[in-house]
């Protein structure tokens, strides 16, 4: 373990960015079954969050897909938007939800850092975090369905650029932000510190391909999507610092969701 409190190993400032690494961020943010030399993809996972962004296009893009293939049938856009969005949580095992769920009940019921942390390490989901998955799913189903009505190209660019938007920000956030359970020992560690701080240049890198891609895809229209999500996920940030001490991997699930909602969001201020 680091001088800081997060594991060293490949995330370590030389770890070169590699092709290698696209494979392994797939297959810590999604349930695809993903073929991999486990030994050699545990050593790369902090390094890999540079990949981060093209996992998250590629998973807007599938409910993008889902979304414009169930209105070409003729389902009615709330329910296609219901479905898509469905799917989306399920490439990813829902595992962005689990993480706003457990930060809305440990940092809403918690008295302090100790209370709020080991309130998120429990499994139960209690009425903060039940309500956040509420809004939550309401608020992409919304987006969707009205996001329906707007050509095929238009959806597929969206949901692309919020996948892509939403996630750029997680090494950042890993790499200067402290692990909040790093002083609480090895045995309170998850997942955020088994992977370890990214290199600098890995997660600025995500932070430009974030860019590059809602740029590429969707014009000053998409970086203002994915401004939007930055300016989410560091509002995350900031209340887990304030709360927390630092981030989690609750947290960086939290800041996922929130940031592709903002970016959802934006669409129908800059479109």
């Amino acid at each position: 373990m680091a001088a800081d409190g997060t594991q060293g190993g490949a995330g370590g400032e030389q770890a070169p960015i590699r092709a290698f690494d696209l494979p392994v961020a797939f297959s810590l943010l999604t349930r695809l079954p993903i073929p991999l030399d486990h030994a050699r993809a545990a050593e790369r996972m902090a390094a890999a969050v540079w990949a981060y962004p093209l996992v998250g296009a590629a998973l807007g893009a599938v409910v993008a897909f889902v979304l414009i293939g169930l209105i070409a049938v003729g389902v009615p856009a709330p329910l296609s938007a219901l479905i898509a969005t469905a799917a989306g949580v399920l490439a990813t095992g829902a595992m962005h939800e689990d993480g706003l769920a457990d930060c809305a009940d440990g940092i809403g019921g918690g008295w302090n850092r100790e209370q709020r942390l080991e309130i998120m390490k429990d499994s139960a989901t209690g009425a903060y975090g039940g309500l956040a998955l509420i809004f939550a799913v309401l608020a992409r189903v919304a987006a969707l369905s009205m996001l329906a009505t707007y050509s095929p190209a238009t959806v597929l660019a969206v949901l692309a650029v919020a996948g892509a938007a939403s996630r750029a920000p997680l090494g950042a956030i890993m790499r200067w932000l402290p692990n909040a359970r790093a002083a609480l020992g090895a045995e309170q560690a998850g997942l955020s510190a088994s992977v370890g701080r990214p290199p600098a240049a890995s997660a600025g890198l995500a932070l430009g391909l974030g860019l590059a891609i809602a740029g590429a895809l969707f014009g000053w229209q998409g970086l203002a999507l994915a401004f939007a999500a930055f300016l989410a996920a560091g509002a995350m940030a900031w209340i887990a610092w304030r709360k927390l001490g630092g981030q989690t991997g609750d947290v960086l699930g939290a800041a996922q969701v929130l940031a592709e909602i903002a970016a959802l969001t934006a669409v129908f201020i800059v479109v």
